[in-house]
């Protein structure tokens, strides 16, 4: 009998799987210093700006990322012993393959997050495509691998996925509707793709909008998470949460203690995998496979 949610379960028998995600846009976002018309708003310092000038200050927020968050996010997870998936967006690792070679070292994955961090969904599909391709070529380039996993700056088109599957990828995880994966069929009935939810309710994201999380009120709703979809998985079904993570905001020395604390709570338990996406994807497929019209699917590296 084909495994469903109710008797599915993840590697070492696992109820619970869960991805540590840390997105890497610093560098990538936009700015008239990147030749772009405005440049990328950063709340505590100028917000809503329309002249067309330079902010130096809020380059120097994103770059914060780079120059001290991430060395805090890498030492963090060392510790803890975890692996981790990178969204990266492939032109900040451009202006910084040291941090390329550092996940690499760790033996993470490294997913798509664009070329830039940009939305596309004012592309046309072939402009789409061009971009999706451009930052898989660019991501190969500097980590010496070709990523798997995509996911957008949440703006896409409606014929992304379709896109994403004709040129190889395994998954996407610009979705927000369920906390177990899924197959996602076309009409054609070839390149099926795995829908892999992500999460925004418990993203750092929650310490830079307003009001915002405290770094205590974002651990207890993580840890709270992390509690709940774990029972639900021993009564109900496997389950699955994502962590989402940025170098220039849980990387502040005022947050990465709760990200710390996080990580102890979770990493000493035995009834949990946590895992990299592409692990979490490949498992599935392994276990339900794709439908059976879908006979061309893919579950290797993009071409």
């Amino acid at each position: 009998m084909q495994p469903t949610q109710k008797n599915f379960s993840w590697a070492n028998g696992a109820g619970l799987a869960l991805s540590i995600v840390v997105n890497v846009e610093e560098g990538a976002e936009r700015g008239i210093w990147q030749g772009d018309k405005t440049n990328e708003p950063v709340d505590e310092l100028v917000s809503g700006l329309k002249a067309p000038i330079r902010v130096h200050g809020n380059e120097s927020n994103y770059q914060y990322g780079i120059n001290r968050g991430a060395g805090r996010v890498l030492r963090e997870l060392d510790s803890a012993g975890v692996p981790a998936t990178w969204t990266v967006c492939a032109q900040a690792l451009e202006k910084n393959p040291w941090l390329a070679k550092a996940l690499m070292d760790r033996g993470d994955e490294p997913c798509s997050h664009g070329y830039r961090w940009l939305f596309t969904a004012f592309m046309d599909k072939e402009k789409e495509a061009a971009f999706v391709q451009k930052g898989t070529d660019s991501i190969t380039r500097t980590c010496g691998r070709k990523p798997v996993g995509y996911l957008s700056r949440y703006l896409h088109t409606d014929h992304l996925r379709k896109t994403l599957s004709e040129q190889g990828y395994l998954y996407h995880m610009d979705d927000y509707s369920d906390d177990f994966p899924r197959w996602e069929t076309f009409d054609d009935g070839t390149h099926p793709i795995i829908v892999l939810p992500y999460a925004i309710d418990n993203n750092d994201m929650k310490f830079w909008l307003s009001p915002g999380f405290t770094p205590d009120m974002w651990l207890d709703y993580s840890r709270r998470t992390f509690d709940e979809l774990l029972a639900e998985s021993q009564t109900e079904g496997a389950r699955m949460m994502s962590l989402g993570l940025h170098l220039r905001i849980v990387g502040r020395p005022g947050r990465i203690g709760a990200l710390r604390d996080f990580l102890t709570y979770v990493s000493s338990r035995d009834d949990v995998w946590i895992a990299r996406r592409e692990d979490i994807a490949r498992h599935f497929a392994g276990q339900i496979p794709a439908p059976v019209d879908a006979c061309q699917h893919r579950t290797g590296p993009a071409d």
